[in-house]
């Protein structure tokens, strides 16, 4: 049943984290290139960099798959969106209860669901894109049991409606902090339950986001001057070197078939693997507390 309800999440590309197109960003539609990037010679799209982001609910559904117990006190609390009052606070808790309302449902826990889709209408509101956030029917679906994949899908539709908004707006900075935040969230609470069960799996989730956090931060830096940015990418930056202390393996693995201005080439693949210590989590998980923290208070 997990199985099948994971495939579908993963096909449900976004749902919660607003990835948004690289040619949104250039009006020339050009592709966006990065320069120091993890390898110096690679040249990154914004829009490769966040769909390689896996999104909250992939990791939510990781989390209940291991025989997790559901807290709510390890979420954010949903009273507390009156208190954020900046434009990036709005966006990046947008993104926590985005995923908490995710985490939510996964569970089952259709009260808790229904508290967290209330904080994020009220964020939505206030941040212009309310309108394109079909309240009511995916109130329904959270109230109802049986539908979820029925409540991913329309939940899909009414982010891609509000990222289709940013995107005509000029606004796509607040995408990136929707996705930052749902991110964060994602990985804090992965944290937390490991703190508890030291479950190597979690463990193995936690280190493979030293790849993911170097292209978030890439995308993060085009914003740099706007409000709050800086900050932000200094604490994102203080994890990044904690995470760069960890060792990565690569290795050479099957040839794949890629396309490259219409032909089909095949190129050597290379799998990826994090060696990831104890010592390594408790210094992440330290730092994803101080920093999450700062984004929910």
């Amino acid at each position: 049943m997990m199985r099948k309800l994971y495939l579908a999440i993963l096909s449900a590309a976004a749902m919660l984290s607003l990835p948004f197109n690289a040619s949104a960003v250039v009006d020339s539609g050009e592709p966006v290139r990065l320069v120091n990037a993890p390898e110096q010679d690679d040249v990154f799209q914004i829009e490769e960099i966040l769909q390689s982001i896996p999104t909250p609910l992939e990791i939510s559904v990781l989390i209940q798959e291991v025989g997790t117990v559901y807290r709510r006190s390890d979420l954010n609390n949903p009273d507390m969106v009156n208190r954020y009052s900046r434009t990036i606070k709005k966006a990046l808790n947008l993104g926590v209860y985005g995923t908490d309302l995710g985490y939510a449902n996964i569970y089952g826990k259709n009260q808790d669901a229904l508290s967290y889709l209330n904080s994020v209408q009220k964020l939505a509101d206030d941040l212009g894109v309310g309108a394109f956030f079909d309240y009511q029917t995916i109130k329904k679906l959270a109230e109802s049991k049986g539908n979820l994949d029925e409540l991913i899908t329309q939940t899909t539709l009414n982010f891609e409606k509000i990222n289709t908004h940013l995107r005509e707006r000029k606004r796509e900075e607040i995408s990136v902090l929707t996705l930052t935040g749902g991110w964060i969230e994602a990985i804090y609470l992965t944290a937390m339950i490991n703190e508890r069960e030291n479950n190597d799996l979690l463990k193995k989730k936690i280190g493979d986001q030293r790849l993911v956090l170097d292209r978030l931060l890439l995308v993060l830096d085009i914003y740099n001057d706007k409000d709050g940015f800086a900050d932000l990418i200094k604490d994102l930056t203080s994890l990044q070197e904690v995470y760069a202390q960890i060792e990565v393996i690569e290795t050479e693995g099957e040839p794949e078939m890629r396309e490259e201005d219409g032909v089909l080439t095949v190129v050597q693949g290379k799998k990826t693997e994090v060696k990831v210590t104890d010592d390594d989590i408790r210094k992440i998980t330290v730092l994803l507390r101080s920093l999450r923290n700062k984004i929910i208070r």
